[in-house]
């Protein structure tokens, strides 16, 4: 038996769209990936807020090359991770999970796969700060491209 429910092949396409903007997150699952040129950490992050997003989760990758190591650096201290272990060296994926941040995300395609660029991080504390700009800059979404976290570069 066939039934007709309208609007469900909406939904799979809203959760399927590209997560863009700030958002306040909790890491959920770190995964690292060696390459011999670049080496990754896979981060998957679950959203706190903004509430209409709250269900979802998004994926993104950190390199661990020299060149990138100033990026996974900026989002360990700015996420709170174990400043014993970072001035070790030393990355413990347990202890990465359920740190909390903002992070700034787009979605960027390489070689015709789409991922998660992680642009931007500011430790958790910041996010009304950061949640408010955004609303005053969009006119109210909080969680578009006009977001404004500091930069590491």
């Amino acid at each position: 038996m066939k039934r007709h429910i309208p609007g469900l092949h909406s939904i799979q396409a809203s959760q399927d769209s590209p997560m863009v903007g700030a958002f306040l997150v909790r890491v959920a699952r770190v995964s690292y990936r060696w390459h011999p040129h670049k080496p990754f950490l896979v981060v998957q992050f679950a959203v706190l807020e903004p509430k209409p997003h709250q269900s979802r989760t998004f994926s993104g990758r950190l390199y661990c090359s020299p060149k990138a190591l100033w990026k996974l650096n900026w989002f360990l201290r700015d996420f709170g991770y174990d400043p014993d272990l970072l001035r070790q060296d030393q990355i413990e994926e347990k202890a990465l999970l359920n740190l909390r941040g903002v992070v700034r995300t787009s979605p960027v395609r390489v070689n015709g796969h789409s991922y998660q660029n992680l642009e931007a991080f500011a430790p958790e504390g910041e996010w009304e700060t950061v949640y408010c700009e955004a609303s005053d800059e969009e006119g109210g979404t909080g969680y578009d491209d006009g977001v404004q976290l500091h930069t590491n570069q």
